[in-house]
Formats: C-alpha cells, sequence, structure tokens
C-alpha cells in the first residue's frame, strides 16, 4: 500500500509544520542520548510540542524515560525496518501536540517497554512513582501465552478497567493505534484488514466518547482506506478534482471577517477541510458535492458570549439554513464537546456549514480528555478521598460499561456486548424520579432505564411512569425525559423473556438473560390476573338515593357513570316509565340531547348509601386482588360485583361496583385503593352507554 494510502489524513495538516521524518529519528536514536545540558535530538521535537502548550514543563523526566525506552529497545526493529523506538516517540509527539501533559508523555516514552523488553513495571514504579506505573501497566497487553485467544477481549477489558481510573490510558493507547494505524503497510492485506476492523468497532467509538476528534477522523480514514478502498480512491480523487472548492469559502471566510470586524467581534475565521469519510458521507447523502461542502467555515472567539454574538451576526447579514442549527454550549455533548452548528446561504444559492467556539472549546473538541492535563491534581485545601479516586472527566457510558463488564466472565460475550455497547453513536440523558440523571444510548428502552438504576433489583419492575404519564416498559426514551419506575413489592419477581426484545444496552440484555437462565421454569402468572370471574354479589339491595319530578316513576343511576352525591346529574325518561340518571359531563347526555330528549331535574335524596361504579388500573403482581379487596372493605364499602380482565403487557384492569354506606366517604375509598401497591389508578366508570 503508498504511503499517501496509509495517511489519508494528510491533506488536512497544517500548513508550514515540517513533516516528521521517522527514518531521521531512528538514526539519532541509535547514537544515543546527546550531551547532559540538552535532550537528545531524537525527542527534540517531543519538546518542542510540549513547550508550545506547556511553557513552564520540567523536560527532565522525559529526557530520563526516553534514556531507559532507547537503551531497552536498542537492537529492536519495527518490520517497517525502523529502530523500535521510533514507535514509542512518534506516539509520544501525537500526544504532545494535542497538548498532553507530562506524565502522560512519560508514560508514553515507557508504554512498550514492560511489554518488549527486560524493565518491569517495578522499576519503573521506583523511576517514575506510581502515576506512569499505573499507565504504562494500563496499556500493556496481555501474553497470548497466558490467555490464548482470549488475550485480545481481556487486554481491552484491563484497558477498559484502567481507564475507569485514569482516562489518560486510553489517551496513549489511541495515540498508539494511530502510529500503528499510519505504518500498517508493511503488514499482510488480512492482518491489516484485521486490525482495521478492530479500529472501526472499538477504538474509533472510544475516541469519539473521549472527544478525542484529531485521533478519531484520522483513524476513520486509515480505516477506510483499508477496509474500502474502491469507495477511499473514489474519494480521493473527487477531492482532487475539486482542489479549488476552497475559492468560493474562501469568498465567504472574508465576507465573515469583514461582518464580524464592523460588529466589533474579535474573531478568527479559518476553513476546515473535510477529512475523506466525512466526504464520502456527505456524497452518499446529498449526491453531487458542490464546492462549499468540502469543508466547513470555524470561527473562533475569545468568551462563550462572543459565540452568541457571532451568531447572531451572521443570522442578520446572511440567509440562515434554520434547520441546520444546532446549540452544543447550552447543552454540551456527552463527550465534553461544545459549539454553535449553523449554515448560511450564498447569493448563489450554495450553503457553507459554520462552527462557532472558543479557542478553549476548539482546543477540547480535537483532543477531548487529553486537553483536560491531569485531572487528578488534587485541589489545594481538598481533603484526599479514600478509595478509588472520582474521574471528573468520567461520562455516563464509561461508568456503565464497566458496570455491565463485572457481569460478563466469558471473553467471547465481553467482546460481543463491548462491540454493541460503542456501536451506539449517540446518547441521551434522562431525569430520575429523584432529580437525579440517567445516562443511557439513543433508543434506549424504559427496560434500559430500570437496569441502569436499580441493577438487579429491575428484575421487579412492572412499569413506568415517562413525563407523568404512565408508560409501558417497552416504551422508547427521549433526551430530556423524566422517568419514575414502578418495582413491585414482591422480591420473587422477575424480567419477562419479551423484555430482551426492547433492551438496548449490554447491562439490561446480561442481567435478563442471567436471570431467565437461572429460572427456567419463568415468572407465575400474577395471582392479581384471574380470567373473568363471576360477579360478587352483596346482601344490601341497591337504592337510587336521586329525585325526579315525575309521579310513579322508577329512578335508576346510570351503569356508564354511576353517579354519586353530590355530583351535579340530569334525568332523562326510557321504555318503562324509568328514569335514567346521569352526571352531567356524561357523554350520553350530550348524545341524549341530540337526539332531543328532554332532561329532567334531579335532586339528590336524604338517605347517604350511594352505588358506584370504580376502575382500578393496575400492574399484575400476586394477592394484588386480594389487597385491594381489603382496601375496600376497610372503607367500609360492599362490593356488589367485581370483574378482572386478562392482563396485557403485565397491566390489569378491575372493575368493582361497591355500594357506599356514606357518599362522603368516596374520596377517601379512591385514594385507599391507589395507595395498595401496584395500583397506579382509580377512577369512576365512564363507558359508553347505548340509547335508550
Amino acid at each position: 500500500m503508498s504511503a499517501e494510502a496509509t495517511n489519508p489524513g494528510a491533506h488536512s495538516r497544517r500548513r508550514g509544520r515540517p513533516r516528521i521524518d521517522l527514518r531521521r529519528l531512528g538514526r539519532a536514536a541509535l547514537l544515543g542520548p546527546a550531551g547532559r545540558d540538552r535532550l537528545p535530538d531524537a525527542i527534540g521535537h517531543v519538546a518542542d510540542a510540549h513547550r508550545a502548550h506547556h511553557p513552564e514543563a520540567d523536560l527532565a523526566i522525559l529526557h530520563k524515560a526516553y534514556v531507559l525506552a532507547e537503551s531497552s529497545h536498542r537492537g529492536q526493529f519495527r518490520k517497517s525496518g525502523e529502530p523500535y523506538i521510533t514507535h514509542p516517540l512518534a506516539v509520544t509527539l501525537i500526544l504532545a501536540e494535542l497538548g498532553a501533559e507530562t506524565t502522560t508523555l512519560t508514560a508514553s516514552l515507557l508504554h512498550d517497554t514492560v511489554e518488549d523488553t527486560e524493565v518491569t513495571l517495578d522499576q519503573v514504579r521506583a523511576e517514575f512513582g506510581a502515576e506512569v506505573c499505573y499507565l504504562v501497566d494500563g496499556v500493556t497487553k496481555l501474553e497470548k501465552v497466558d490467555y490464548g485467544a482470549a488475550a485480545e477481549p481481556e487486554t481491552f477489558r484491563k484497558m477498559l478497567v484502567a481507564t475507569g481510573n485514569d482516562v489518560r490510558v486510553m489517551s496513549i493507547k489511541l495515540a498508539d493505534r494511530l502510529h500503528n494505524m499510519r505504518t500498517l503497510g508493511v503488514m499482510r492485506p488480512e492482518k491489516q484488514a484485521r486490525i482495521a476492523k478492530v479500529t472501526r468497532d472499538v477504538l474509533i467509538p472510544l475516541a469519539e466518547r473521549l472527544g478525542v476528534q484529531a485521533l478519531k477522523t484520522e483513524l476513520e480514514d486509515l480505516v477506510f482506506a483499508i477496509l474500502h478502498p474502491e469507495e477511499y480512491e473514489r474519494t480521493r480523487a473527487l477531492i482532487a478534482e475539486n482542489a479549488t472548492a476552497w475559492d468560493a469559502l474562501d469568498a465567504i471566510a472574508e465576507n465573515f471577517r469583514t461582518v464580524l470586524r464592523e460588529a466589533g467581534i474579535a474573531a478568527e475565521v479559518l476553513i476546515r477541510p473535510r477529512h475523506f469519510v466525512s466526504v464520502h458521507r456527505i456524497r452518499i447523502k446529498r449526491g453531487e458535492l458542490r464546492g462549499t461542502e468540502f469543508g466547513r467555515l470555524l470561527v473562533l472567539v475569545g468568551e462563550d458570549a462572543d459565540c452568541y454574538g457571532v451568531l447572531g451576526e451572521l443570522h442578520t447579514c446572511f440567509t440562515p439554513v434554520i434547520s441546520e442549527f444546532k446549540d452544543f454550549i447550552a447543552a454540551p455533548k456527552f463527550n465534553l464537546y461544545q459549539s454553535l452548528h449553523t449554515a448560511v446561504a450564498g447569493p448563489d444559492g450554495a450553503v457553507a456549514e459554520v462552527l462557532i467556539r472558543t479557542h478553549q472549546m476548539h482546543k477540547v473538541a480535537e483532543a477531548g480528555v487529553i486537553a483536560l492535563g491531569n485531572p487528578y491534581v488534587p485541589v489545594e485545601g481538598a481533603e484526599p478521598a479514600d478509595g478509588e479516586r472520582a474521574d471528573p472527566t468520567r461520562p455516563g457510558w464509561l461508568s456503565r460499561l464497566l458496570d455491565w463488564q463485572e457481569s460478563t466472565p466469558d471473553p467471547d460475550t465481553f467482546w460481543t456486548s463491548l462491540r454493541a455497547e460503542l456501536a451506539q453513536d449517540r446518547e441521551i440523558t434522562v431525569f430520575r424520579a429523584d432529580g437525579g440523571t440517567l445516562g443511557l444510548p439513543a433508543g434506549a428502552s424504559c427496560v434500559d432505564a430500570a437496569y441502569a438504576q436499580y441493577g438487579e433489583e429491575a428484575h421487579a419492575c412492572i412499569g413506568a411512569r415517562v413525563n407523568g404519564r404512565l408508560a409501558t416498559l417497552s416504551t422508547v426514551l427521549c433526551d430530556g425525559d423524566t422517568v419514575h419506575l414502578l418495582l413491585a413489592q414482591d422480591a420473587a419477581s422477575g424480567p419477562s423473556p419479551d423484555w430482551l426484545d426492547h433492551a438496548r444496552t449490554p447491562a439490561a440484555r446480561i442481567a435478563i438473560t442471567s436471570w431467565i437462565a437461572a429460572h427456567p421454569e419463568g415468572t407465575k402468572i400474577p395471582a392479581a390476573a384471574p380470567r373473568r370471574p363471576a360477579p360478587v354479589t352483596a346482601d344490601r339491595p341497591a337504592a337510587a338515593n336521586a329525585v325526579v319530578d315525575l309521579p310513579d316513576a322508577t329512578v335508576r343511576l346510570a351503569g356508564c357513570c354511576t353517579p354519586v352525591p353530590p355530583d351535579a346529574v340530569t334525568g332523562f325518561a326510557v321504555r318503562g316509565g324509568t328514569v335514567t340518571v346521569h352526571r352531567e359531563e356524561c357523554p350520553a347526555v350530550a348524545r341524549m340531547k341530540s337526539l332531543d330528549r328532554e332532561p329532567l331535574p334531579v335532586t339528590w335524596g336524604d338517605s347517604a348509601e350511594c352505588r358506584v361504579t370504580l376502575i382500578a388500573e393496575s400492574f399484575g403482581r400476586p394477592r394484588l386482588l386480594a389487597d385491594l379487596t381489603e382496601a375496600i372493605a376497610a372503607q367500609g364499602a360492599a362490593i356488589v360485583s367485581a370483574t378482572v380482565e386478562p392482563p396485557t403487557q403485565q397491566r390489569v384492569r378491575h372493575t368493582y361496583t361497591l355500594q357506599l354506606p356514606d357518599s362522603a366517604g368516596l374520596p377517601a375509598l379512591m385514594r385507599a385503593m391507589r395507595d395498595v401497591p401496584g395500583v397506579y389508578d382509580v377512577s369512576r366508570a365512564q363507558h359508553p352507554a347505548a340509547t335508550s
């Protein structure tokens, strides 16, 4: 494979920066360290890049790490022929250019010493301290001799666990993989493809989640060149054919500069070329590309408020494409990314995409967690934390991943679940009923939220309220939803196999699968859901307790709305000299009036007794029917009849016709029924009534 094909990201390198010659670095490495008063020439590029971000950095430890790395790797060569020391040097240079702090660069220089030389972790700890030792150990591969085919997944498991305590471990791994991908052309095609697939499925999603866009985009292009050489070559030719595309963007950028200068906003306007994969995706989405679509305009300002000032000026002076506007400053992405996205149309109809951010936002957008420096420097005056260090940069996805990997001792299951987890390319945040938040992949359901919040206790989940409304466990959640999860009181409750159809997160799928495997007999049919039991009749007679001004008329309370004192009611004469009494808001009243049926005035009598039909909506669980009837009896109500409909999605509907000694007790009765665990609503009957 040509040098160009193995480095498709070269087109986006900063102009004016000399290309690093790894062969020259290799020859310098063979000469050994330079004089005591300066760093070796081979690491001079690293020192310059590091000092550009950290002017006060102490380079002595880098000198010391380079000497150990060079001496321990001396005599080792890469498959490309360069001395092996060129690899840790190149990895360290990648991190230095992104602004990594000194400890990360020290560990990067030493990252292969324990794995490939006689240097031990104890020696690294003694020479460079526990911090550097932890990072080196985190990226050291497990031996195939010990783990066999499980070596690769178990190595990634080890790195992820280490990353949970220190995100710099994964920063080094990503830079290591980037340099290996840049020089992959010397490998056999089948090995290139295998490494590229792992990079695509695992490393690129991790780079995206850690916000390291500079590494992610180049890795994407390198993988694209290996796995899709024809599409890559077509895209490369397309970019070459449109070399003058920048003229259109240059003209718009100059207009931007003029507008912002006249508005008094200090801003830098740059053109950002799209990388190869981005051009390929845009071409598939939009077909033939116009010149402005080969890049985007980047506006950099000093303060957050200036971002919105720039947005206002651009939307005032140019035609905005409103559908393209996104505010990732007010609502940052889960990977630390902040920016305003918009697009404007020029006089010729050409649309230019625009990114607006501060210089600090841009640094984080490019380097992600690497731009944060050392997140573990203790705050002055703060008490040291006991146990595991709290990582302020740990996103929700990483905590979630660390939790479920503990439940997957099998390497194949872990490897499959890891790829599935990382394939979720968007994250949503939902709010819990207690005010906390849950980070979930886009497309997650209430099942996923239950296991994210409660772990294995979610086996007893029987339903949820989403934004205050009852929802099934299969309901797909949206960003910003509020979720109140309802658990059964019976600890023996278990998940349904149907839940697997709605679970998107590995944590939920692994927990459900494990429970089903441990309980092959499944869950018992809830005792609260019998099939249409015969009506239960009380000994008390029914009494209407309603009075109408119609001689010899029989008064009957309508079953569709079951009115009780002091409801506002009205009556209608029906066949047989009977007057049926309805609540005034009952739909049957409107139907009667539409048929020109004359309403009759109705008043309540002196008797306090009343009959009412109540509908109880509940989640199925054992003993629910018994608990409900006990609550009804405790309020002094008699059950005239009761029916329970067959359960659907663990939801059960109960219908009770009750005789109350006093209508004033109805609110208390309904509250008592709602307080029964598993019951989520109790309402008066509102059945449609046939026209008499």
